[in-house]
């Protein structure tokens, strides 16, 4: 048996087999050559009749042009991937200095009313998605060209994000691999159904299900249960390298060290009245933001051999519009299909790449009000080819 296959399921998927959704028979067609993509890789080929539209304005299926083209566009973004000492540095110490800056403040402010230190929790919050996004980039290997600062830093932040570095990076590298490819769900991303699956379940486990995708589930017991919890003890999702249970212990050992810190200088209450807040906040924002990034209606899911990398960059990743201020507390990771296409860029150069070439704007583009919208979307419709609500799946 292998680590993979010991991997525990959603409980809506216990006893049943793995291949719980059966696609309708098809007419068989040519075979079509397999082409992996690391993490990070940029694709510089790709389906012309696809997302490459969105990029260069052709119609025509099987244009050699189109191709060129899109050989080219692979060619732009790579030139941005290559990260600034100076930036990252200065984005590192800034950020950083902010956080703990803001952090004093809310200690000092448990002498007011507590209701001072909550409204100071949500500026704090946000530094802390912002440091994330370092450490994001460092999983990248897209911040420091250096792989040991890459890891000295990451480390370092996971013990205040309560993310493991190794563990998280090696699941979010997989979610990179297989965004948007039914085949392959499960690793780093929001489980879902589609409507075939989900009508093919029992009454109890469509109860779990839908449970599991009420919104004070997904954005409030879920945080909780994904850093409190399951990066501390990954039962769900062992590890699969010893690299991954180091980074775990360390965080764990880390963590025990600052409560012991705290405990015999400031006081363990006061180090909670803080902590907790910040904590719960940036996480909770946290899941929305990668929720909104790929749960939209007209996303992208797949199986193989029709999925494609480039498509589910650009079709599958949206451009979450957050303004200049949220775009700054969160990293430019609204920008993630320009992220999908190449995760090498810095955060830093993803605005410029979308000033610099308009096209990339023409992918769907979600505002905050907008974004309201997705709550109710839980399943895909692979007929329709669009994620829908749970009345979507009755007929």
């Amino acid at each position: 048996m292998t680590r993979e296959s010991r991997q525990l399921v959603p409980l809506w998927q216990v006893g049943r087999r793995p291949d719980i959704a059966k696609q309708a028979p098809t007419a068989r067609r040519p075979p079509k050559e397999e082409i992996r993509f690391l993490p990070g890789e940029v694709c510089s080929h790709g389906d012309p009749g696809g997302p490459l539209r969105l990029l260069t304005g052709e119609t025509p299926l099987n244009s050699k042009k189109t191709e060129s083209l899109a050989s080219q566009w692979g060619r732009r973004l790579a030139a941005y991937s290559s990260p600034e000492l100076g930036r990252s540095l200065f984005q590192l110490i800034s950020t950083g200095a902010l956080f703990a800056g803001l952090w004093y403040l809310m200690l000092q402010s448990l002498a007011w009313p507590y209701w001072t230190t909550i409204l100071l929790a949500f500026p704090t919050a946000g530094i802390l998605i912002r440091l994330f996004i370092i450490q994001h980039d460092c999983g990248h290997g897209s911040f420091f060209k250096s792989k040991r600062a890459s890891e000295i830093v990451g480390t370092a932040i996971g013990v205040l994000t309560l993310t493991p570095y190794h563990y998280w990076r090696k699941e979010h590298a997989i979610h990179h691999a297989t965004s948007g490819l039914l085949d392959k769900r499960g690793h780093g991303d929001i489980d879902t159904l589609t409507v075939r699956e989900y009508r093919e379940l029992s009454r109890w486990r469509r109860l779990l299900y839908r449970l599991y995708r009420n919104p004070i589930v997904l954005f409030g017991v879920g945080p909780f249960w994904q850093f409190v919890f399951k990066h501390r003890v990954p039962i769900t999702t062992p590890p699969t390298t010893r690299a991954g249970w180091v980074s775990i212990f360390i965080a764990n050992a880390a963590m025990a060290a600052i409560l012991i810190l705290f405990h015999y200088t400031i006081g363990l209450k006061a180090f909670l009245q803080v902590q907790i807040p910040i904590s719960a906040i940036s996480a909770t924002l946290g899941v929305w933001l990668f929720y909104v990034q790929h749960q939209f209606e007209e996303t992208y899911w797949r199986k193989k051999p029709d999925w494609d990398y480039a498509e589910a960059a650009l079709i599958g990743s949206s451009h979450y519009d957050l303004g200049r201020v949220l775009q700054w507390f969160t990293g430019n990771i609204g920008l993630h299909h320009i992220h999908h296409l190449n995760s090498r860029i810095p955060n830093y150069r993803l605005q410029k790449c979308l000033r610099e070439f308009p096209d990339l704007r023409k992918v769907t583009r979600i505002r905050i009000l907008g974004s309201l919208k997705c709550l109710r979307l839980s399943l895909w419709d692979e007929d329709r080819q669009k994620l829908v609500g749970f009345r979507g799946a009755r007929g």
